[in-house]
Protein backbone atom coordinates (compact mmCIF):
# COMPACT_ATOMS: atom_id res chain seq x y z
CA UNK A 1 0.00 0.00 0.00
CA UNK A 2 1.31 3.70 -1.11
CA UNK A 3 1.57 5.77 2.25
CA UNK A 4 0.17 9.26 1.33
CA UNK A 5 2.05 12.03 3.50
CA UNK A 6 0.48 14.86 2.17
CA UNK A 7 -1.09 16.13 5.53
CA UNK A 8 -1.89 14.16 9.01
CA UNK A 9 -5.33 13.28 8.66
CA UNK A 10 -4.53 11.10 5.29
CA UNK A 11 -1.01 9.76 6.99
CA UNK A 12 -3.20 8.40 10.43
CA UNK A 13 -5.81 7.35 7.91
CA UNK A 14 -3.10 5.23 5.75
CA UNK A 15 -1.19 4.17 9.40
CA UNK A 16 -4.57 3.04 11.08
CA UNK A 17 -5.23 0.59 7.95
CA UNK A 18 -2.19 -0.65 7.53
CA UNK A 19 -2.55 -1.84 12.17
CA UNK A 20 -5.71 -2.86 10.90
CA UNK A 21 -5.09 -4.77 8.08
CA UNK A 22 -2.04 -6.42 9.88
CA UNK A 23 -4.30 -7.46 13.05
CA UNK A 24 -6.92 -9.06 10.64
CA UNK A 25 -4.17 -11.28 8.83
CA UNK A 26 -2.47 -11.76 12.28
CA UNK A 27 -6.01 -12.74 13.81
CA UNK A 28 -6.89 -14.95 10.40
CA UNK A 29 -3.63 -16.97 10.79
CA UNK A 30 -4.55 -17.49 14.24
CA UNK A 31 -8.08 -19.21 13.55
CA UNK A 32 -6.90 -20.99 10.64
CA UNK A 33 -3.81 -22.69 12.63
CA UNK A 34 -4.80 -22.86 16.37
CA UNK A 35 -7.83 -21.86 17.13
CA UNK A 36 -10.66 -24.41 15.79
CA UNK A 37 -13.48 -22.24 16.60
CA UNK A 38 -12.46 -18.82 15.84
CA UNK A 39 -14.84 -15.62 17.15
CA UNK A 40 -15.40 -13.84 13.99
CA UNK A 41 -17.67 -11.76 15.64
CA UNK A 42 -14.76 -10.35 18.79
CA UNK A 43 -12.78 -9.54 15.22
CA UNK A 44 -15.66 -7.82 13.21
CA UNK A 45 -15.90 -5.21 16.77
CA UNK A 46 -11.74 -5.47 17.38
CA UNK A 47 -10.50 -4.05 14.03
CA UNK A 48 -13.03 -0.93 13.71
CA UNK A 49 -11.89 -0.34 17.35
CA UNK A 50 -8.57 -0.70 16.74
CA UNK A 51 -8.57 1.48 12.98
CA UNK A 52 -10.03 4.45 15.13
CA UNK A 53 -7.96 4.17 18.17
CA UNK A 54 -4.91 3.83 16.12
CA UNK A 55 -6.03 7.06 13.55
CA UNK A 56 -6.90 9.39 16.67
CA UNK A 57 -3.27 8.17 18.41
CA UNK A 58 -1.82 8.64 15.00
CA UNK A 59 -3.52 11.96 14.27
CA UNK A 60 -2.91 13.59 18.32
CA UNK A 61 0.58 12.43 17.37
CA UNK A 62 0.82 14.41 14.44
CA UNK A 63 -0.70 16.90 15.04
CA UNK A 64 1.03 17.66 18.26
CA UNK A 65 4.76 16.83 18.28
CA UNK A 66 5.27 16.92 14.45
CA UNK A 67 2.83 19.26 12.04
CA UNK A 68 2.71 21.92 15.23
CA UNK A 69 6.55 22.59 14.86
CA UNK A 70 6.15 23.00 10.96
CA UNK A 71 3.13 25.47 11.68
CA UNK A 72 5.47 28.08 14.10
CA UNK A 73 8.24 27.44 11.16
CA UNK A 74 5.50 28.22 8.39
CA UNK A 75 4.00 31.34 9.87
CA UNK A 76 6.92 32.41 10.67
CA UNK A 77 8.38 32.11 6.95
CA UNK A 78 4.82 33.18 5.83
CA UNK A 79 4.77 36.70 8.12
CA UNK A 80 8.50 37.30 6.48
CA UNK A 81 6.85 37.47 3.24
CA UNK A 82 4.14 39.06 3.96
CA UNK A 83 4.80 42.73 3.41
CA UNK A 84 2.26 44.36 5.41
CA UNK A 85 2.38 41.85 7.98
CA UNK A 86 -1.62 41.26 7.76
CA UNK A 87 -2.20 38.06 6.65
CA UNK A 88 -2.98 34.96 8.92
CA UNK A 89 -0.98 32.32 7.41
CA UNK A 90 -2.29 28.69 7.94
CA UNK A 91 -0.78 25.18 7.62
CA UNK A 92 -4.40 24.02 7.10
CA UNK A 93 -4.97 22.49 3.73
CA UNK A 94 -1.21 22.88 2.80
CA UNK A 95 0.48 19.83 2.45
CA UNK A 96 4.07 19.43 3.41
CA UNK A 97 4.94 19.21 -0.34
CA UNK A 98 3.78 22.91 -0.58
CA UNK A 99 5.41 24.02 2.62
CA UNK A 100 8.71 22.40 1.59
CA UNK A 101 8.24 24.34 -1.71
CA UNK A 102 7.55 27.51 -0.40
CA UNK A 103 10.66 27.08 2.37
CA UNK A 104 12.98 26.46 -0.96
CA UNK A 105 11.70 29.61 -2.70
CA UNK A 106 11.64 31.52 0.45
CA UNK A 107 15.60 30.44 1.16
CA UNK A 108 16.50 31.19 -2.52
CA UNK A 109 15.08 34.48 -2.42
CA UNK A 110 16.53 35.19 0.93
CA UNK A 111 20.15 33.99 -0.64
CA UNK A 112 19.79 36.02 -3.31
CA UNK A 113 18.66 39.10 -1.13
CA UNK A 114 22.39 38.44 0.75
CA UNK A 115 24.09 38.86 -2.42
CA UNK A 116 22.36 41.79 -3.52
CA UNK A 117 23.22 43.11 0.24
CA UNK A 118 26.94 42.12 0.02
CA UNK A 119 27.12 43.79 -3.35
CA UNK A 120 25.75 47.10 -2.42
CA UNK A 121 28.24 47.24 0.52
CA UNK A 122 30.43 46.52 -1.61
CA UNK A 123 29.78 49.09 -3.97
CA UNK A 124 29.35 51.85 -1.02
CA UNK A 125 33.03 51.07 0.12
CA UNK A 126 34.18 51.18 -3.36
CA UNK A 127 31.94 54.96 -3.61
CA UNK A 128 33.09 56.03 -0.33
CA UNK A 129 36.35 55.45 -1.44
CA UNK A 130 36.17 57.35 -4.74
CA UNK A 131 34.46 60.33 -3.27
CA UNK A 132 37.39 60.31 -0.36
CA UNK A 133 39.90 60.26 -3.34
CA UNK A 134 38.60 62.63 -5.60
CA UNK A 135 37.97 65.20 -2.62
CA UNK A 136 41.55 65.01 -1.11
CA UNK A 137 42.96 65.74 -4.70
CA UNK A 138 41.85 69.10 -5.06
CA UNK A 139 42.00 69.77 -1.34
CA UNK A 140 45.76 69.01 -0.97
CA UNK A 141 46.53 71.12 -3.83
CA UNK A 142 44.37 74.29 -2.25
CA UNK A 143 46.61 73.13 1.19
CA UNK A 144 49.87 73.25 -0.64
CA UNK A 145 49.03 76.57 -2.67
CA UNK A 146 47.92 78.38 0.43
CA UNK A 147 51.45 77.19 2.44
CA UNK A 148 53.40 78.60 -0.09
CA UNK A 149 51.76 81.44 -0.25
CA UNK A 150 51.48 82.35 3.36
CA UNK A 151 55.34 80.92 3.40
CA UNK A 152 55.98 84.14 1.65
CA UNK A 153 54.74 83.32 -1.64
CA UNK A 154 52.30 85.63 -1.34
CA UNK A 155 54.77 88.59 -1.83
CA UNK A 156 56.42 87.35 -4.58
CA UNK A 157 54.58 88.74 -7.17
CA UNK A 158 56.37 86.05 -9.81
CA UNK A 159 54.39 82.89 -8.16
CA UNK A 160 51.08 84.98 -6.08
CA UNK A 161 48.85 85.62 -8.95
CA UNK A 162 49.56 81.74 -10.61
CA UNK A 163 48.60 80.16 -7.13
CA UNK A 164 45.48 82.21 -6.42
CA UNK A 165 44.13 80.85 -10.08
CA UNK A 166 45.42 77.11 -9.19
CA UNK A 167 43.87 77.61 -6.29
CA UNK A 168 39.99 78.98 -7.37
CA UNK A 169 40.79 76.51 -10.20
CA UNK A 170 41.10 73.43 -7.51
CA UNK A 171 38.04 74.58 -5.64
CA UNK A 172 35.81 75.03 -8.73
CA UNK A 173 36.76 71.01 -9.12
CA UNK A 174 35.60 70.52 -5.41
CA UNK A 175 32.11 72.49 -6.02
CA UNK A 176 31.50 70.82 -9.44
CA UNK A 177 32.08 67.71 -7.56
CA UNK A 178 29.48 68.50 -4.57
CA UNK A 179 26.96 69.89 -7.16
CA UNK A 180 26.97 66.28 -9.04
CA UNK A 181 26.79 64.40 -5.97
CA UNK A 182 23.72 66.84 -4.88
CA UNK A 183 21.96 65.87 -8.45
CA UNK A 184 22.59 62.16 -7.89
CA UNK A 185 21.79 62.26 -4.62
CA UNK A 186 18.02 64.54 -5.72
CA UNK A 187 17.56 61.90 -8.95
CA UNK A 188 18.48 58.89 -6.76
CA UNK A 189 15.82 59.65 -4.53
CA UNK A 190 13.34 60.92 -6.24
CA UNK A 191 13.19 64.81 -5.07
CA UNK A 192 14.13 65.94 -8.68
CA UNK A 193 10.86 66.11 -10.39
CA UNK A 194 10.80 67.01 -14.17
CA UNK A 195 9.34 70.06 -16.39
CA UNK A 196 8.46 67.39 -19.23
CA UNK A 197 7.20 69.99 -21.73
CA UNK A 198 7.41 69.77 -25.99
CA UNK A 199 11.10 70.25 -27.27
CA UNK A 200 12.54 70.73 -30.27
CA UNK A 201 15.74 68.35 -29.19
CA UNK A 202 17.75 69.44 -33.10
CA UNK A 203 17.42 72.89 -31.88
CA UNK A 204 18.30 72.52 -28.02
CA UNK A 205 21.57 70.05 -29.81
CA UNK A 206 22.76 73.21 -31.69
CA UNK A 207 22.49 75.41 -29.01
CA UNK A 208 24.49 72.76 -27.08
CA UNK A 209 27.06 72.58 -29.99
CA UNK A 210 27.79 76.14 -29.87
CA UNK A 211 28.49 76.65 -26.47
CA UNK A 212 31.50 73.79 -26.99
CA UNK A 213 32.37 75.03 -29.84
CA UNK A 214 35.54 77.03 -28.53
CA UNK A 215 36.53 73.94 -26.39
CA UNK A 216 36.24 72.26 -29.81
CA UNK A 217 38.45 73.94 -31.42
CA UNK A 218 40.67 74.06 -28.67
CA UNK A 219 41.37 70.15 -29.29
CA UNK A 220 41.31 70.47 -32.97
CA UNK A 221 37.62 68.60 -32.62
CA UNK A 222 35.01 68.91 -35.55
CA UNK A 223 31.49 68.44 -34.60
CA UNK A 224 29.05 67.25 -37.22
CA UNK A 225 25.33 66.53 -37.91
CA UNK A 226 24.76 62.65 -39.61
CA UNK A 227 22.54 64.22 -41.79
CA UNK A 228 21.11 67.50 -43.16
CA UNK A 229 17.83 68.05 -40.78
CA UNK A 230 15.94 70.81 -41.93
CA UNK A 231 12.79 69.85 -39.61
CA UNK A 232 12.44 69.82 -35.82
CA UNK A 233 12.72 67.14 -34.11
CA UNK A 234 10.37 67.11 -31.21
CA UNK A 235 10.61 65.35 -28.02
CA UNK A 236 8.91 64.98 -24.47
CA UNK A 237 11.42 66.00 -22.19
CA UNK A 238 12.74 68.13 -19.45
CA UNK A 239 14.67 70.79 -21.52
CA UNK A 240 17.51 71.56 -19.16
CA UNK A 241 18.32 68.15 -18.24
CA UNK A 242 18.21 67.03 -21.61
CA UNK A 243 21.06 69.93 -21.80
CA UNK A 244 22.55 68.46 -19.46
CA UNK A 245 23.03 64.92 -20.91
CA UNK A 246 23.89 66.38 -24.05
CA UNK A 247 27.07 68.75 -22.74
CA UNK A 248 27.76 65.97 -20.56
CA UNK A 249 28.22 63.51 -23.90
CA UNK A 250 29.30 65.61 -26.31
CA UNK A 251 32.17 67.22 -24.10
CA UNK A 252 33.41 63.34 -23.64
CA UNK A 253 33.42 62.92 -27.35
CA UNK A 254 35.51 66.30 -27.66
CA UNK A 255 38.11 65.00 -24.47
CA UNK A 256 38.19 61.14 -26.11
CA UNK A 257 38.19 61.71 -30.23
CA UNK A 258 41.32 61.28 -32.08
CA UNK A 259 44.06 63.63 -30.72
CA UNK A 260 44.67 65.14 -33.83
CA UNK A 261 41.52 64.72 -35.80
CA UNK A 262 38.78 64.67 -33.50
CA UNK A 263 35.22 64.12 -35.32
CA UNK A 264 31.97 63.99 -33.25
CA UNK A 265 29.29 63.22 -35.29
CA UNK A 266 25.37 63.42 -33.87
CA UNK A 267 22.31 61.95 -35.55
CA UNK A 268 18.72 61.52 -34.71
CA UNK A 269 16.62 58.44 -35.98
CA UNK A 270 12.54 57.84 -36.00
CA UNK A 271 12.08 54.91 -33.82
CA UNK A 272 8.17 55.06 -34.16
CA UNK A 273 6.94 56.23 -30.93
CA UNK A 274 10.69 57.34 -29.85
CA UNK A 275 13.83 59.26 -31.16
CA UNK A 276 17.18 57.71 -30.65
CA UNK A 277 19.30 60.64 -30.14
CA UNK A 278 23.24 59.47 -31.09
CA UNK A 279 26.71 60.64 -30.05
CA UNK A 280 29.83 59.43 -31.50
CA UNK A 281 33.66 60.05 -31.29
CA UNK A 282 36.71 58.34 -33.20
CA UNK A 283 39.10 57.85 -30.13
CA UNK A 284 40.09 55.05 -28.89
CA UNK A 285 37.50 53.51 -27.84
CA UNK A 286 36.26 51.79 -24.75
CA UNK A 287 37.60 48.18 -23.26
CA UNK A 288 35.02 45.55 -23.42
CA UNK A 289 35.15 45.09 -19.54
CA UNK A 290 34.85 48.53 -19.17
CA UNK A 291 31.49 48.79 -20.87
CA UNK A 292 29.18 47.35 -18.32
CA UNK A 293 30.38 49.68 -15.89
CA UNK A 294 30.92 52.80 -17.62
CA UNK A 295 27.85 54.46 -15.79
CA UNK A 296 29.13 53.85 -12.66
CA UNK A 297 29.90 56.91 -10.64
CA UNK A 298 33.06 57.86 -10.39
CA UNK A 299 34.54 54.76 -12.50
CA UNK A 300 37.31 55.49 -15.38
CA UNK A 301 38.54 53.84 -17.71
CA UNK A 302 42.10 55.41 -18.07
CA UNK A 303 41.96 56.92 -14.20
CA UNK A 304 45.09 58.96 -14.63
CA UNK A 305 44.31 60.83 -18.31
CA UNK A 306 40.18 61.39 -16.95
CA UNK A 307 41.66 62.91 -14.04
CA UNK A 308 44.19 65.30 -16.24
CA UNK A 309 41.12 65.61 -18.62
CA UNK A 310 39.01 67.44 -15.43
CA UNK A 311 35.51 66.91 -14.76
CA UNK A 312 33.95 65.16 -11.50
CA UNK A 313 34.04 61.53 -12.97
CA UNK A 314 29.86 61.52 -12.47
CA UNK A 315 29.28 62.70 -15.65
CA UNK A 316 27.94 59.42 -17.37
CA UNK A 317 26.26 58.31 -13.91
CA UNK A 318 24.44 62.03 -14.04
CA UNK A 319 23.10 60.94 -17.75
CA UNK A 320 21.64 57.73 -17.05
CA UNK A 321 19.98 58.76 -13.89
CA UNK A 322 18.13 61.48 -16.28
CA UNK A 323 17.21 59.19 -18.81
CA UNK A 324 15.96 56.54 -16.97
CA UNK A 325 14.15 59.44 -15.26
CA UNK A 326 12.41 60.14 -18.18
CA UNK A 327 11.76 56.67 -18.50
CA UNK A 328 14.00 55.90 -21.49
CA UNK A 329 17.10 53.47 -21.87
CA UNK A 330 20.73 54.78 -22.60
CA UNK A 331 23.36 52.39 -24.25
CA UNK A 332 27.20 52.29 -25.16
CA UNK A 333 29.28 50.59 -28.00
CA UNK A 334 32.62 51.12 -28.54
CA UNK A 335 35.18 49.33 -30.71
CA UNK A 336 39.06 49.48 -29.89
CA UNK A 337 40.47 52.07 -32.33
CA UNK A 338 37.55 53.00 -33.91
CA UNK A 339 35.25 55.05 -31.67
CA UNK A 340 32.47 55.33 -29.22
CA UNK A 341 28.55 55.63 -29.66
CA UNK A 342 26.44 56.79 -26.58
CA UNK A 343 22.94 56.39 -27.58
CA UNK A 344 19.68 57.15 -25.92
CA UNK A 345 15.91 57.63 -26.63
CA UNK A 346 13.31 59.72 -25.87
CA UNK A 347 9.50 60.20 -26.16
CA UNK A 348 8.05 61.60 -29.36
CA UNK A 349 6.24 64.46 -28.48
Amino acid sequence: MKVDFSNPNKLAINNALIVVIFLAVLFSVFALFVDENPQWWFMLILLPAMFLLTYYLFRYTLEKFIYEKIRIIYKTIRNKKSVRGSEQPEIKGKTIENVYEEVVDWGNKKSMEIEELKEMAKYRREFLGNVSHELKTPIFNIQGYVLTLLDGGLDDPSINKEYLMRTEKSINRMIAIVEDLETISSLESSELKLNLKKTDILALTREVVEFLEIKARKRSNNITFGDNYDKPVYVMADKERIRQVLINLIDNSIKYGNQENGKTQISFFDMDENILVEVTDNGNGIDQADLKRIFERFYRTDKGRSREQGGSGLGLAIVKHIIEAHEQAINVRSTSGVGTTFAFTLRKA
